[in-house]
Parts: C-alpha cells; structure tokens; sequence
C-alpha cells in the first residue's frame, strides 16, 4: 500500500507520515466521504494532520485531500482515521442509494387520464 507511492515519492517518508502503518480501516472512508474539521490544528501536531485540519474547515472529500496534500489516498485514509479517531474530523459518508418511492400502478395512471380527459 505504502509502495503506490506517486512519482517522485520517497517511500520512507510515506512510512514516516503513517508511524509505519500500511492500512487504514477500509470502511472509515472512500473516495468521495466529505471530511470537516472538528478543531483547529494544535501545536506540535504533525504537519499533514494540520493541513487536513486546515483544508477541512468546509467540507472537502478525501480523493481532493490526496490530491491537494500530493499523497497517495491511502496514506490520507491513515491520516484520517488518526484524525478521526481523536474526534478532530467528522466524516459524512455518501448515502449507499438514493431512496426513490415507487411509481404508481399504469392502471392508476390510466384511470386518472380518463378523469382529466372527462373534464
């Protein structure tokens, strides 16, 4: 995970923005989850969850993140559940469907016709 570096990365300081760790909870967040910050940065914080920080006062989802940050998206998912985790972001996940009523029987439908047309 950590080697999908982008171009030009250097894979040890990947390693040493994440403490070492390859994965983050794959449920926490996908490409498109909005993230806000919950809290200003905090002195002595690491200088990637700061600029999350900053970045996320609106809502801004994580694919933007990466890419404003010029990291690969795993490494931005670690980040996140470290922010996440402290109560310094919310995430508010896409709905998984869009809720749609059904549509009415085509009897029904025909029914009303004939009432309009009688009118």
């Amino acid at each position: 995970m950590i080697r999908e570096a982008i171009d030009g990365e250097n894979p040890d300081r990947l390693y040493t923005v994440t403490g070492g760790r390859s994965r983050a909870d794959e449920n926490a967040f996908d490409l498109v989850t909005l993230i806000v910050s919950e809290s200003d940065p905090a002195p002595g914080m690491q200088s990637e969850h700061a600029a999350i920080l900053r970045m996320c006062r609106s809502p801004v989802a994580v694919v933007e993140l990466a890419a404003e940050l010029k990291l690969p998206v795993s490494v931005v998912k670690i980040l996140l559940c470290d922010l996440l985790d402290t109560g310094r972001i919310a995430a508010r996940h896409p709905s998984a469907s869009v809720v749609r009523t059904p549509l009415p029987h085509p009897e029904i439908l025909k029914q009303v016709l004939v009432g309009l047309k009688k009118l």
